[in-house]
């Protein structure tokens, strides 16, 4: 709880430091009004932003280091030195945080940056956090004997509900039920196909699936245009990982089997806690509330940008409803504790505060009339899809778009200019923006910190008894050998002779 009252601390102080920051930023603006009253309103902010922009240096190669450390420390952690680990991460991720943000407020004198990480992370734990809790306090039991089929069948079923209530809110849904079937033969393979395919790859068909497209949805591409630009490389990926762990699982699914006592299965399907599902719509519908979509929507206003808060507080009071009044016998029955989501909301505050440099050095090379000049829809899914892997997914996402319109003269800040890029209306920038939306959905399974559903599925397993591969172990043992082909095989179908 200290922990958790020093984050809330510290988000606040930043909180404060943005709105007295915004009225600084609204005071230099005004001297610049009189040249570019002229342009539209997004002409105006993107301008602004530019404005502001040149107030500050660029962070150093070296700032890049808290970063790279926080990264190491995420991957060895827990397998050589975990009793430290497990009881200072969260002094580590917020203190390796302070120290980057704090290099960029008195060194930089650049409040732009955290104050958009700020920003990014509220909206990212708030939806994290919200159908973390109301999922929790849904119980489904499956008295079903656990087969290949019965397995391949609930993972596809997961990941097409993960587009209707995103992965985080599909994976916490469904891992419980997905160990419990199969309870006594459940190993370490079962939650890392969960991974791929429910919480990540599944959600690759709608805005709410997964959290790069929703910011994607955010900033002007039309709600359907993933459906209908990404289906083939879903439906192409899953099928591959379908396939593969059908063959695993005939083969070590029955491992412990003869140690099992004979169970007469009923075959029933149970629900408890359905009234969570009435929070879960809300938490849906609240993802639309968004300032730059719906401009009744009230917004924080700092550097010619709006940002949202109404939808976060929805999202929050949410976590606090679906808990308060669950059903405590949905919450025993999932042994729901906060942990997971505790871990996520450390761990990821820690990468948000301190990927900041790296996201600038890449977005900028990329910007740069020489990374312009690399910008295909090649180097466009390789370079998001990896980044995608060791950075969150969804900044990354947003990076490579930025890039990606710089190239061609279009700006991600205008709504319209990334409708236009999404309808193909700039040379192939429909390709290139499926290149980036599958990449950074698709990748975000290849390590734990990818995506954050990934930590708090295995924080889950883990808690459930399961013993799960470190971090390497988790890219070594399942990441390159088995999605890494698949992701090759996506691009060369989909990219490489286009």
């Amino acid at each position: 709880m200290k922990n958790l009252f020093a984050v809330f601390v510290l988000v606040c102080g930043v909180i404060l430091l943005l709105g007295i920051s915004t009225g600084y930023s609204q005071t230099d603006l005004s001297v610049q009004q009189d040249t570019i009253e002229q342009n539209d309103h997004d002409q105006h902010s993107a301008e602004a932003h530019d404005v502001h922009e040149g107030h500050h240096g660029a962070a150093p190669v070296w700032l890049v280091i808290p970063f790279v450390a926080l990264l190491l420390m995420i991957a060895t952690g827990p397998l050589f030195y975990e009793h430290f680990w497990h009881h200072n991460y969260p002094k580590i991720a917020v203190g390796l945080a302070i120290l980057v943000v704090f290099y960029y407020l008195f060194a930089l004198h650049n409040v732009h940056g955290p104050v958009h990480a700020l920003a990014e992370y509220i909206q990212f734990i708030a939806l994290l956090a919200s159908l973390f809790i109301a999922s929790g306090g849904i119980l489904i039991e499956i008295d079903k004997k656990a087969t290949p089929i019965a397995n391949v069948s609930l993972l596809v079923i997961g990941a097409l509900v993960s587009n209707l209530i995103g992965t985080t809110g599909a994976s916490m849904l469904l891992i419980r039920p997905f160990i419990r079937l199969n309870k006594g033969n459940i190993q370490a393979y079962h939650i890392i196909f969960f991974i791929f395919m429910v919480s990540n790859i599944g959600g690759s068909l709608t805005p709410i699936g997964d959290p790069p497209l929703f910011l994607g949805f955010l900033k002007g591409v039309p709600f359907f245009w993933t459906l209908t630009h990404n289906f083939p490389a879903w439906l192409l990926a899953l099928f591959a990982l379908a396939v593969i762990f059908y063959v695993i699982d005939r083969k070590f699914g029955t491992a412990n089997e003869d140690d099992l006592e004979d169970v007469v299965y009923t075959n029933k399907f149970e629900m408890k806690g359905s009234r969570n599902f009435f929070w879960l719509l809300i938490i849906i519908l609240s993802v639309f509330l968004d300032p730059n979509v719906l401009d009744w929507v009230p917004a924080i206003h700092y550097d010619g940008q709006k940002f949202s808060f109404i939808r976060e507080i929805i999202m929050f009071s949410v976590a606090f409803c679906s808990y308060r009044f669950a059903d405590k016998a949905a919450l025993k029955g999932n042994e729901f504790n906060f942990e997971p989501i505790r871990e996520v909301a450390f761990i990821f505050i820690g990468i948000f505060g301190t990927m900041m440099p790296a996201l600038e050095l890449v977005g900028n090379f990329a910007k740069s009339p020489e990374g312009s000049a690399l910008i295909t829809h090649n180097t466009l899914y390789w370079g998001t899809g990896v980044l995608s892997g060791v950075l969150d997914n969804a900044p990354t996402y947003l990076n490579f778009l930025a890039a990606a319109m710089a190239s061609q003269n279009a700006e991600i800040s205008n709504i319209q200019m990334v409708r236009d890029f999404a309808m193909d209306k700039y040379d192939d920038s429909a390709f290139e923006l499926m290149a980036i939306s599958v990449a950074s959905v698709f990748f975000g399974a290849m390590t734990y910190i990818g995506n954050g559903p990934n930590f708090m599925v295995k924080s889950i397993a883990e808690q459930s008894g399961i013993k799960m591969p470190s971090f390497f172990g988790y890219v070594i043992r399942f990441s390159v050998p088995i999605l890494l082909p698949i992701l090759f095989l996506v691009w060369l179908v989909f990219f490489a002779f286009v």
